[in-house]
Order: C-alpha cells, then structure tokens, then sequence
C-alpha cells in the first residue's frame, strides 16, 4: 500500500512538471495581472476563438482615436487605418509599429498583441481593399478604443528617477509623472532587481503631459537641461548602467525631434552619451518611489537646471 502511495505521488508530481512546460503561451498571459476578461472575452483572446460576423461595435465604428488591446491596453490601430471591408470584422490596412506579431495560423496568419500576446485576428494581405492591399481582420471584443485627445507621453530615463520626475511635473502642462524601470530584461522588475541582478533595465520617468499646453520638444530641451548628458552609465554620485541618458522615443516624430536635439548640443561642443531608443514596455516603480522629494520634502541632489540650448 505504501509503494502504491508513493508511485501515486510520483506521478502526480510528473503531470504538474509536465504541465507547466506545455502551457500555451494564452495560458501564461491569463495567469499574468492584465484587464479582467468576461468568458466571451476570454474565448477569443486567450483561445484564439473568433466573434459572430456583423455581431462586434467596431465594426461600423468610425470615431477619431486609436484602438487598444482589451487585455492590456496597448495601442494597436490608430482610426486613420480602418476601411470599411464588408467583411463583418473591424479593417485596418495598418498596425501601430510594433504593436502586433503575425503568427502561422494553418493556411492564415494569426495577428496577437506584442505586448501580451492575446489573440487580435487575423491579417490578410493582395485583396486590394486598399492601396497597402493589407487588411488587418480584428475581433472587436479583442479592442478597446481610446478617442483622440490631446493626451501625449514621453519616456526619459537620466539618472535617479526621483530628480528627473521631481524637475519635470512642474511643467505647466505635464499631466503627471511616473517613475519605473524600462529597457531590461526581466518583467514587472523591482528596485532590488535592477540594482542587484543586472536585469538591464534603466530608471526612467514616463510623463503624461498635454500637446496643446506643451510640446514634446519643450520636454525633451527641459530633459537635456536638468541632468548631464555627457555622463556615461552615472549621473553625479549614482554609478551603474541603470542610471544611464536614454530617450525612449514612443514615435518616429519623438525620435527625430530628439536627434535634432542632440545635434545642436553637439554643435556647441557638448559630447553627448544619451542613447535614443524606441519605447519598450515601461514597469511602474514601487510606491515610495513616486514624488519621492515631495514627500520627503527634500530637494534632488543629483539633477538641476543648466540652460544648454
């Protein structure tokens, strides 16, 4: 009877291993803390079902702004891509950059988000609906929509991010300031984690700000003015690849107006260190990590404003 008990357990052991090694790459995001799914939801996202033709509100959807991924609400498509196909499904014959992966799906290409690789649709290419002759076939219970707003981000990491977040929410149309970690390897990483485990990731400061209060350009000048650029994988007395200059541009137009940037600062003979890098998933840090000076009721000690430009 004990041998039996033991062998029982044996097996039981096995079938978890064996498990966890086989789960499908759904049953991972399912397990992660994204938006809540309802059952329908959780049929067409995580298991790769698809909605009743005609049935979804996207479909006839035709509002200014950009549609999200219900399950964790990054961007996918911006209103400006959508066609009407007649086909039955929301159409776009483009994607947000980076925001989608196509995955063999038999004789279709499946299409999931980047982000949390929920299943979006499907995408069919040569039909000629449009001039790109691409149509992006999405599940409307697969989207969320987000209408167009004057609400912009940018993602700056120089240094401790306390400094950074402190100098930059007092700009008159910054909405908020976050800080956290990007440009690692490690998900949901902790300060621990990026101090001590060499995870690659960089503290950095995700601002919300207002387009028509403030320009993106303006954020980017204040950036480059209240830490030092030139300073390689430190700033002042914090040494470490996790206080390193990045720009983390969210769009090409971030990206050029960055590059601009630099430029003239090298033109005054400034030896520039800032890396610029396209956006990658941003982890909020800890709570005590946020408005840290104001809380503490200190000022930065290694961040204050230079004019530069």
């Amino acid at each position: 009877m004990k041998t039996k008990t033991v062998m029982l357990t044996a097996i039981i052991a096995l079938t978890g291993v064996f498990m966890l090694f086989n789960r499908t790459p759904h049953q991972e995001v399912n397990a992660m803390e994204y938006n809540p799914l309802t059952p329908e939801e959780q049929r067409v996202i995580l298991e790769e079902g698809t909605e009743r033709a005609f049935s979804g509100e996207y479909n006839d959807h035709n509002e200014e702004g950009v549609y999200t991924c219900k399950q964790c609400d990054k961007p996918l498509f911006k209103s400006n891509s959508k066609f009407k196909s007649g086909t039955g499904w929301p159409s776009f014959d483009d994607a947000v950059d980076g925001a989608i992966r196509e995955v063999k799906d038999g004789s279709r290409m499946e299409i999931e988000c980047e982000n949390c690789g929920g299943h979006i649709g499907h995408v069919f290419r040569g039909e000629g609906f449009t001039p790109k002759s691409t149509r992006h076939c999405a599940n409307s219970i697969s989207l969320s929509f987000v209408k167009e707003s004057n609400e912009a981000r940018a993602i700056f990491a120089g240094g401790c991010f306390w400094g950074v977040e402190h100098l930059m929410e007092k700009t008159p149309g910054v909405l908020s300031a976050t800080s956290g970690y990007i440009g690692g390897r490690t998900k949901n990483p902790s300060y621990e984690d990026i101090s001590y485990k060499n995870t690659g990731h960089a503290e950095a400061v995700e601002i919300v700000y207002d387009s028509s209060q403030v320009s993106y350009e303006t954020l980017a000048r204040l950036f480059f003015e209240i830490h030092d650029p030139t300073q390689v994988n430190r700033q002042g007395p914090d040494i470490g690849d996790q206080y390193r200059s990045v720009v983390y541009y969210i769009d090409d137009e971030q990206r050029a107006t960055t590059e601009k940037l630099i430029e003239i600062l090298e033109s005054k003979g400034l030896k520039i260190a800032t890396k610029v890098e396209s956006a990658g998933q941003f982890w909020k840090a800890e709570d005590y990590h946020q408005d840290y000076y104001v809380k503490n009721g200190k000022e930065p000690y290694c961040h204050a404003y230079t004019k530069r430009f």
